[in-house]
């Protein structure tokens, strides 16, 4: 009989690889959706990416904000993906608004697992929570570093993040009564999207492709194929020494903001026209910093450690990246072009 697994938001875009890659290995999958209308999309998205059979597959109505269906979600379930996350149509102007419901959220999921006897939990992290506040370029980043929430400059986001697994591992150690939990730390998520709904990250891609970055700042970032993402959440669910661990979920090496320009250059030459030749030098990142919050912003992810290491899932869960870094950049710009969002 095939393990039973429930997919937390199964609309998004992580959410819906999830599912393809489940229903692929044989799996009976339930996901969460906060509408059923939502239902025929990823029916239809699904079909569209070779999926046939769809008898494993089923739907139920919750959201990460009520308690509602949770219980109902999960009585039957062997494990939980919790991929969703709160949404927010416009940035809060307190971040406690961004913080409360991801912490909540996750404690929900928790304790309803707990109760209802799921065997594991595995939660999608984040990098913000690992290594945001490492600005040693001498040392390595694993997973036994922890980013500072009190660090100036920390997005409510990553903060909430943070804060939310922090959670999920007190609850772990204090409330958990043998369930087992693990989670995955990814970096910036590309890949290719099986619809339009794409992840966060793109948006570096597409100021980057579609010209509206007239300055590039030298930035090196970390970058993961969203299929990478996908295989280390279903190894660690499935993997009995990863209960209880963190994964950093990265391909090897890094990659800046000018040597991705360059690479579209060369290998997408019809983006070349629209992309910016300028790179703004460190100096000048560092000064607009003072006064503009994005170049901040910018400073801010400039000044972190990127000798990151995935040895970590390699070696506990047998894991290797499907590709390069670059193959995970082109495969993200391409569906940027298919789906006409650059």
């Amino acid at each position: 009989m095939a393990d039973k697994v429930l997919v937390t938001g199964g609309t998004g875009f992580l959410g819906m690889q999830m599912l393809l890659q489940l229903l692929n290995k044989g799996y009976d999958v339930r996901t969460t959706v906060r509408s059923l209308k939502s239902k025929d999309k990823v029916i239809n998205t699904l079909r569209k990416n070779g999926v046939t059979n769809f008898e494993q597959l089923s739907f139920i109505e919750a959201d990460l904000s009520k308690d509602d269906n949770w219980t109902e979600a999960m009585v039957d379930r062997d494990y939980v993906l919790s991929v969703a996350s709160p949404v927010f149509f416009e940035i809060p102007k307190d971040e406690a608004e961004v913080i409360r419901p991801a912490v909540e959220g996750i404690l929900r999921i928790l304790k309803t697992a707990s109760r209802t006897k799921v065997k594991r939990v595995v939660m999608t992290s984040n990098f913000g929570a690992v290594g945001f506040t490492n600005q040693d370029w001498h040392s390595v980043t694993t997973e036994k570093d922890w980013t500072d929430e009190n660090a100036k400059g920390l997005s409510a986001y990553e903060k909430s993040k943070l804060l939310a697994e922090k959670a999920a591992w007190r609850f772990i150690e204090t409330e958990g009564k043998g369930l087992e939990f693990a989670t995955i730390n990814p970096v910036a998520i590309f890949g290719p999207s099986l619809d339009s709904h794409v992840s966060g990250s793109f948006d570096l891609l597409k100021g980057v492709a579609s010209g509206s970055m007239k300055v590039i700042p030298n930035i090196q970032l970390n970058v993961v194929d969203v299929r990478d993402v996908v295989d280390l959440h279903i190894r660690a669910m499935s993997t009995p020494e990863a209960a209880g661990q963190r994964f950093i979920a990265s391909t090897d090496g890094m990659i800046s903001m000018p040597e991705i320009a360059e690479l579209l250059r060369r290998e997408r030459p019809q983006l070349a026209a629209t992309l910016s030749k300028r790179v703004m030098p460190n100096w000048m990142l560092k000064t607009a910093s003072y006064v503009n919050a994005t170049a901040k912003e910018g400073q801010f992810m400039a000044e972190i450690n990127r000798n990151v290491s995935n040895a970590k899932a390699r070696e506990i869960l047998g894991w290797k990246p499907i590709g390069t870094k670059e193959e995970a950049v082109l495969a993200a710009v391409d569906s940027l072009i298919e789906y006409n969002l650059i």
